[in-house]
């Protein structure tokens, strides 16, 4: 099965886990520890115990203020437990759950993503229809729902941790220390199906320039007008921007501090998504890109200087003619 950009699933998720880029989301980090198939099958009451984790990332942005009211409106109540230094989410709870093991979650963060925490798929679909009139500049929703996360999770013993790509959620934290502990894991989450659309971005746009290179090599003349290449540039330094200036990928949130055992689930849930190799190699294909452009932006003002050059020349010339001319007639 092909994705949006052309690329099976399971080529990128051998590229995810390598660190190469590529593409987006896994489907389903449970299936990377190559142990949970078999674990199910052999233990059946482990699968009824097992909950589901699911994340999007739909828009550049989300209205949170109206899509709160709009929610309330559609029987969802908002949770206030997350402490006042966790701005740009809002989270939400539903009766609506998948399994009445654990109590269902939504988290929607302020830069277009949201993370379902044992929600029926039912309420996902519907929660996600009363999304789109608060998103800016939202995503095709094909590439929407192939570039997500999906991590499996239990209710268990013990600390809270990630344990061969799954989720174990203490039985006996009180439910706020539980929503701070999921908010962490979600951040984690968002953060990743984030880079992964960013990921389809850079690879569209490297598919736009690659024509390039080749004809330079063939010594072909290349066809592109200053404005085509502004434009470029005005993208990838689009794009760039996302990537390192508006988002926490280059850096752990300030939230996390002064409460370090949460700063450990989320760096531990960070690093299992590759996310800081992927962070360095989509920066590598974006300095790749800029030299490139730069290359043509070079070209061109190359161009447009001897343009001008040759006009003046031609201008002078018919000022020495009208002057040859004034003398000899």
């Amino acid at each position: 099965k092909l994705g949006p950009n052309g690329r099976s699933a399971r080529w990128r998720r051998r590229r995810r886990r390598r660190g190469g880029g590529g593409g987006g989301g896994a489907r389903g980090l449970q299936a990377r520890s190559g142990e949970g198939s078999q674990r199910l099958t052999d233990h059946p009451a482990a699968a009824k115990d097992l909950l589901k984790c699911t994340a999007f990332a739909t828009a550049d942005e989300y209205h949170l203020e109206n899509l709160c009211s709009d929610l309330m409106s559609s029987g969802y109540h908002e949770i206030t437990d997350l402490p006042r230094d966790a701005s740009n989410v809002l989270v939400i709870g539903t009766d609506m759950l998948a399994k009445p093991n654990d109590y269902g979650l939504i988290f929607l963060f302020r830069e277009g993503s949201v993370v379902f925490w044992n929600v029926e798929d039912k309420t996902v679909k519907r929660t996600m229809q009363i999304l789109e009139p608060h998103e800016i500049q939202p995503y095709e929703i094909a590439l929407v729902h192939w570039e997500n996360e999906e991590v499996n999770y239990r209710i268990s013993d013990g600390h809270s941790k990630l344990h061969r790509g799954e989720i174990l959620l203490n039985s006996n934290l009180e439910p706020d220390e539980s929503i701070l502990e999921k908010f962490a894991f979600s951040n984690a989450l968002s953060l990743s199906v984030k880079l992964a659309i960013w990921e389809v971005s850079l690879d569209n746009f490297v598919e736009s320039i690659q024509f390039i290179p080749e004809m330079l090599k063939a010594g072909k003349h290349v066809k592109l007008s200053r404005s085509e290449v502004m434009q470029k540039i005005g993208e990838l330094f689009a794009l760039r921007h996302r990537i390192n200036l508006s988002s926490d990928l280059l850096m752990t949130p300030d939230f996390y501090w002064d409460r370090i055992h949460l700063e450990q689930l989320y760096d531990k849930t960070c690093q299992f998504l590759n996310i800081n190799r992927r962070v360095k190699v989509i920066n590598e294909k974006l300095q790749h890109c800029t030299e490139l452009t730069d290359l043509m932006r070079n070209h061109l003002s190359e161009k447009h200087g001897l343009r001008l050059e040759w006009m003046i020349v031609i201008l002078i010339s018919i000022e020495v003619l009208f002057e040859l001319a004034r003398v000899i007639f």
